[in-house]
């Protein structure tokens, strides 16, 4: 346990990718809470990206600001802070090509370039660099560095002029792979949230490949003279995309696995401990899916400590908590019936300028959405986007670009948070737009008023 500043504890709270919380002890932790008299803890957990550093910065921004936030919220006590530490992957930058929609400053440079995630630009040898230090054990980093090395001589082979049946049996080696890599549907999870793994399973790499390169624009242009706009060039491309949806399946399973096992669980021996603690939950990217997903962990109701439950840009289905009624899927959303454990509101932000969520991830899942193309709301749809679905299940707020905290918010509410006055820097971040901008005010702001709106 640490102390910010002004005197507040804060606690770092580590867990691996099987959802054991490794730091501090469970025990200490729990006794440190009681002994501080916390009435209030605001636990966050960030999204992607395997870098402590990164997730220290964001809690070293967010805290102090909540804190500044709460002191204008009434029906608070006293607080304390929770940075939660997951090792998630972080896919290598890619030179993308910002979409026209949601604000992209292509829209008043003149003609824009084709839509791209850029994906074709990195060597395999870079996505395995970026890759490999998600996974602790370590075959699955052998297996990582082999996928980029099949990558790479692939593309030697393309320049070479191999067969077509040589060129096959490469891209298989890498399906094989992948999919030896790609964690399994968790028990009774539902379709909202496994569209991904249509692409990641397929049983026609060579076709599908090329498909998801289509899908990312990471086609090569064709030329006839030069050969590399040829299929195979395309479907190695493809396999690079196919390793980027690998990242995503991997961190959504993961953060579920945590969330459940971990967070939820930990949340019921708190609040058996010290039931005069509140829980806020923050969530940040698939850090949403995370804190969403300890809902689960929860017996019931009684069981539950959470206060509120906030979700900056979740990287998860937009159809977790729905009920059946409009529902693409035929039937209930995975967390349908746990908005139950949190006893003050559940609000999500949205805006169209965040690309991670509202461009590039439902396209991971396009081989599935092929069999929904129908739906009135995307299928593959995340939170970031425009937040719980379907319409009307939520009540929807607009975010102050000046901030305030007047929201007035009300207990076991769901609210759709329109944040695109606010989260809409797409500076410098031509693949995630505005996905991470939230180190601001208002956003605290938000946190500290739907944790003051408790039953």
């Amino acid at each position: 346990m640490e102390q910010l500043a002004t005197g507040e504890p804060e606690w770092d709270l580590q867990f691996d990718e099987n959802g054991n919380l490794t730091s501090p002890a469970q025990g200490d932790f729990l006794a440190q809470v009681a002994s501080q008299g916390v009435q209030d803890l605001f636990m966050f957990s960030h999204g992607w990206g395997t870098a402590l550093s990164d997730a220290q910065a964001l809690y070293a921004t967010m805290f102090p600001l909540i804190r500044a936030a709460a002191q204008g919220a009434s029906g608070l006590g006293k607080l304390g802070f929770a940075g939660i530490y997951w090792p998630s992957l972080w896919f290598p930058p890619t030179p993308a090509s910002p979409p026209v929609q949601g604000g992209s400053t292509q829209a008043s440079s003149g003609p824009s370039a084709p839509l791209s995630a850029g994906t074709a630009a990195v060597t395999g040898a870079d996505i395995a660099a970026s890759l490999a230090p998600g996974f602790a054990d370590a075959a699955k980093q052998a297996t990582i560095t082999q996928l980029g090395q099949l990558i790479d001589e692939g593309q030697a082979m393309a320049e070479a002029g191999q067969t077509d049946e040589a060129k096959q049996g490469q891209l298989a080696q890498i399906s094989q792979l992948i999919q030896s890599l790609t964690p399994p549907a968790p028990p009774g999870g539902q379709g909202e949230d496994c569209g991904e793994t249509a692409l990641l399973m397929t049983g026609d790499p060579a076709g599908d490949y090329q498909k998801a390169a289509a899908v990312f624009g990471d086609m090569p242009a064709s030329d006839s003279t030069e050969g590399i706009g040829d299929w195979f060039t395309g479907a190695l491309n493809g396999a690079k995309d196919a390793l980027r949806v690998l990242s995503y399946w991997t961190m959504k399973t993961r953060a579920g696995t945590i969330g459940q096992t971990g967070l939820g669980p930990l949340l019921s021996a708190l609040h058996a401990q010290s039931p005069g603690t509140r829980v806020h939950l923050i969530g940040h990217s698939f850090g949403a899916r995370l804190v969403s997903f300890a809902l689960a962990g929860i017996d019931a109701p009684v069981d539950s400590p959470v206060g509120s439950l906030v979700l900056l840009q979740g990287a998860f289905s937009h159809w977790s908590f729905a009920g059946a009624a409009g529902n693409p899927f035929g039937g209930p959303g995975t967390l349908n019936t746990l908005g139950d454990r949190v006893h003050g509101p559940l609000a999500a932000t949205f805006t169209p300028y965040d690309w991670a969520v509202g461009v590039w991830y439902p396209k991971a899942s396009f081989l599935a959405g092929q069999n929904l193309s129908d739906a009135t709301v995307d299928p593959w749809g995340g939170m970031g986007a425009d937040a719980f679905q379907p319409p009307g299940s939520a009540a929807t707020v607009t975010m102050p670009a000046g901030g305030g905290l007047s929201y007035r918010f009300a207990p076991s509410t769901f609210y759709r948070v329109d944040a695109s006055s606010v989260i809409n820097n797409t500076a410098g971040e031509p693949f995630s737009g505005a996905h991470s901008d939230i180190r601001k005010m208002p956003v605290a702001q938000l946190a500290a008023a739907a944790a003051a709106a408790h039953s």
